[in-house]
Order: C-alpha cells, then structure tokens, then sequence
C-alpha cells in the first residue's frame, strides 16, 4: 500500500471526507514523515508542537463526523512560505532582523488557506527576502536537494519545494518573481506554476499593481497544482489588480490527451547558454511528446529586451528596501545591497524604455501563444549546484556577471506576464532532475494546467521518488 504521506492532495481530501481514513491519521503520518526527512534537507523551519497539530486534526475529523461544510483542503497539513504573515507563529522572512518576529494576523493567503480546511504546521525555508534562487539565510541556515545533498534546492521557494518532494506536504505554497516557483520546482522534480498577475490576490505594502511578483502553487502534480490554486485564487479589493474569474475551476484539472497538442519548442530560451546535460534530457523528452501525438515545431521566440525589462523593474521594486539598508547594512547580505543600489541608479527614462519593451515582448509572445497550445523551454540553464556555492558564474563556458542572470529562462518568461508551470522533465545520468517549463496564453492556466498533465503523463519523471537511501539521509 502506498504510505499516506505519498498520496495525492486529491487524493487525501477524498479520503477525509468519506471518512475513509480521518485527519489525526493524515497528520501522524506527516508528522512522521517530517520527523525522519527534515533534519537531513532542513526544509521546515518551524514546526508547532506535535499536540498542537493533533489538536487541529481532531477538530478536523469532528467536522467531518458532524457533517459541517467543509474547504477543498479539509484536514491537509501545510506549512507556507517563511514570507508570508501566519498569526502567533514566527515568520522571518530569512531575516536576522526579523529572527523573532511574531505576527499579530495572517496574510490573505493564509487566511484563504484556514478557511479551505487546511491546518497550518509551520513555515517552509526560504532565502533572505526572498531574493536569489538558492535557498539559504542567517536565521536558518541552507536547504538541501533531496535528489543530492551537496546541492542547492534552488528557490526562493526552496524549502516548499523540497517539502513536498520528500512527502513531508501534500502541496505548499510560494512566491515567484524571476523563477522561485519554478525553478525549485525544477531542481525538486515537482511541480511549479508561476499564475498570470491578480491570478493570486497580494495584500502588498509596495507596489501593488507591479504584474511580476505572483503567488501561487508547489504540488507533485499539476492537478494538485490546480486544487491548490482554487483555493488561492479569486478576487480581493486589497489588491487592484485581482481577478474576479471564478476559481474553483481550476481543483478539477484533468490531464489533456496530447494527440494534437501544439507545442512551439525553444531549446535556449531565445540563445540562452543551457548546460549540455540539460538539453540532451529535455531533447529526449520532446521525442517522447512527440511520440504522443503532439505538434512539437522547433521556434526561438522572439524575448528581446526581456532581461531589460525584468532587470529594471526587479532593480526598482528593491528600492523599497533602501532606507533599512542605510540605517542598518551589516543587516543584509551583499547581493541584497547591491540591487538596491541599482535601483537607486535608475534614472525615469531607464523606466520608460523598460515599459515600453515589456508592451512589446507581451504582445509579440501573446501572438505567438495565439498559434500554440504552450511553449516549452527549459526551466533552469543549470543543474543543481554546490549547496555552499550562492550562484553560478558561468555556464557553458559563458561567463556570468551578477547572481540572477543564470535565472534568465524564467526571469525572461516573467517579463511576459504569461502564466507558466515547471513539470518534471526527466533525469541525468547522474540522477539530478530535470525541469520542463511551459508557457500559456494570457490569463490560460487552466488549458495550462491541462496540457501540463498530459506532459507529465508522458514523461513520467515525476514518478521518481528521492531514493530513501540517500546519503544514509533518510
């Protein structure tokens, strides 16, 4: 029989409600779990006590035997994203300033989360502020790949990620600017979608009509994915951009069937440097869909000035954090201060061009969407590096010049405000995963959502577990 702690989120919330297994089971079995996983991968930072997390579980199942209404999540632990506000547990934000922090209230997104049924267990790892894609900070120290752990989990939703890939969560939350939904996902060998802007209310203090920073969902499939997102989604006046579409759509995602599927296939993300490895999997996976039926047409899609764009306005929203820096630097790590100071170089005409790109890039890959179901391209040029190295420097031979320019197949994806998902593409010789990204129409995650399970569906490299033997790890 497959453990509890390997079920499908879908799966679970099936079984509780028919009262075929309860939720003091489903927690044990987490709990369990995360006993025997979490102190090698260090993906879960804070935990409440076990006789919390029971108490919850038992009010849980009192629900259920009572027949009270009950939220698409009913019973399923979680733990979210250590940026997000979670009522009298700590929430850091990788911060050492805020090492002790307590909120007073939950965000919206964790407030959506309780009233779906979900029980909130504790806080995932993620990078100081969330900036990088290697999940480390000086509060909690790094997180480790399941799949080898003298390498980076990637991020900044690193330890969600990894969380749900060891079967220590069903689905977890997270947060995507230039790739840390998808590119941990990638690394993880989960599932990472990045929603299109307003998809996912934010109750922001910054720049709440910025289209770039999203939230959204890390699951071990789409469908998962989709039943996370219902719950997530949906219209909020704190947020000026949200949108009013209903969401429960999306928690009955069924993989499409393939057979026809036009996939326009970028090996390079527009002449980006990947490493070899990768593209010989992702080479071996676009045979394998094409085998399926699927229309797979070879196109390097027109992204100029892509990294412009995400490079400015990723530089200006950092500006945010400017006046704590100047009264307190020791306080930030280097890379932190100096897309600060980038931003602070930013003359309004610097903005204006970037602008006037991001129109363009949207329009001409919306048009190119318009002829395909989806685009695919890989998710990260890299494999997952040294867990002590912060960033690569070069790839290929290519030398790299700051921390997020090894992002660029997601970051350039960003710019285009189109929604995209990582799936599991496959697998090195060495065993290291491999990320498929696809790209979908504006505001078309739900035929995303599809047409990303049948991908799943025929490749299979999902199905792949991290050995229980790793590293005599767990």
């Amino acid at each position: 029989m497959t453990p509890l702690h390997w079920w499908s989120a879908h799966d679970l919330a099936r079984a509780l409600r028919s009262r075929e297994v309860s939720a003091v089971e489903v927690m044990r079995a987490h709990l369990d779990r995360i006993a025997q996983c979490n102190p090698a991968v260090n993906a879960i930072v804070t935990l409440v006590d076990e006789r919390d997390a029971l108490a919850m579980a038992e009010e849980a199942d009192r629900a259920v035997a009572a027949a009270r209404p009950l939220g698409a999540l009913h019973g399923l632990p979680i733990a979210v994203k250590d940026l997000m506000d979670t009522a009298g547990m700590r929430t850091t934000y990788g911060s050492p300033l805020y090492a002790d922090h307590v909120p007073s209230g939950d965000c919206l997104l964790v407030a959506r989360l309780r009233r779906a049924g979900a029980l909130v267990i504790g806080k995932t790892n993620t990078p100081e502020w969330g900036a990088g894609s290697q999940t480390f900070n000086p509060v909690f120290g790094a997180t480790l790949n399941p799949y080898d752990h003298a390498r980076t989990c990637g991020g900044s939703s690193g330890g969600a990620a990894v969380a749900v890939a060891t079967g220590m969560l069903p689905l977890a939350d997270g947060s995507d600017l230039g790739g840390s939904l998808r590119n941990p996902a990638a690394f993880c060998n989960v599932v990472g979608l990045r929603p299109v802007a307003g998809r996912v209310p934010s109750e922001t203090i910054y720049d709440s009509f910025d289209p770039h920073p999203v939230l959204g969902p890390i699951a071990r499939t789409s469908s998962d994915a989709g039943l996370l997102l219902s719950v997530l989604a949906g219209y909020d006046p704190i947020s000026p951009i949200a949108l009013g579409d209903d969401p429960t759509p999306f928690a009955d995602v069924r993989p499409r069937d393939l057979e026809g599927v036009r996939i326009a296939w970028s090996a390079t993300g527009n002449g980006l440097p990947v490493q070899r490895e990768i593209l010989e999997v992702l080479a071996a996976a676009r045979e394998q869909l094409a085998a399926r039926g699927a229309i797979v047409v070879d196109v390097e899609p027109d992204l100029g000035g892509a990294d412009e764009v995400f490079e400015t306005f990723r530089a200006l929203g950092m500006v945010s954090m400017a006046e704590d820096i100047e009264a307190q630097p020791e306080q930030f790590k280097q890379t932190i201060r100096d897309n600060v100071a980038q931003g602070l170089r930013l003359q309004p005409q610097d903005v204006a061009r970037a602008a006037r790109l991001r129109t363009a890039l949207y329009r001409r890959t919306a048009a190119l969407l318009a002829d395909h179901d989806v685009l695919a391209l890989p998710t990260t040029q890299v494999l997952p590096f040294a867990v002590d190295q912060e960033y690569p420097t070069e790839i290929e031979g290519v030398m790299l010049e700051g921390y997020i320019e090894w992002m660029r197949s997601c970051s350039r994806i960003s710019a285009t405000t189109l929604p995209a998902i990582s799936v599991p593409g496959g697998f090195t010789p060495a065993g290291l995963p491999v990320g498929l990204q696809l790209v979908g129409a504006p505001r078309g995650e739900l035929a995303l959502l599809g047409v990303a399970g049948g991908v799943e569906q025929a490749l299979g490299a999902g199905a792949t577990r991290p050995a229980e033997s790793l590293r005599g790890a767990y």
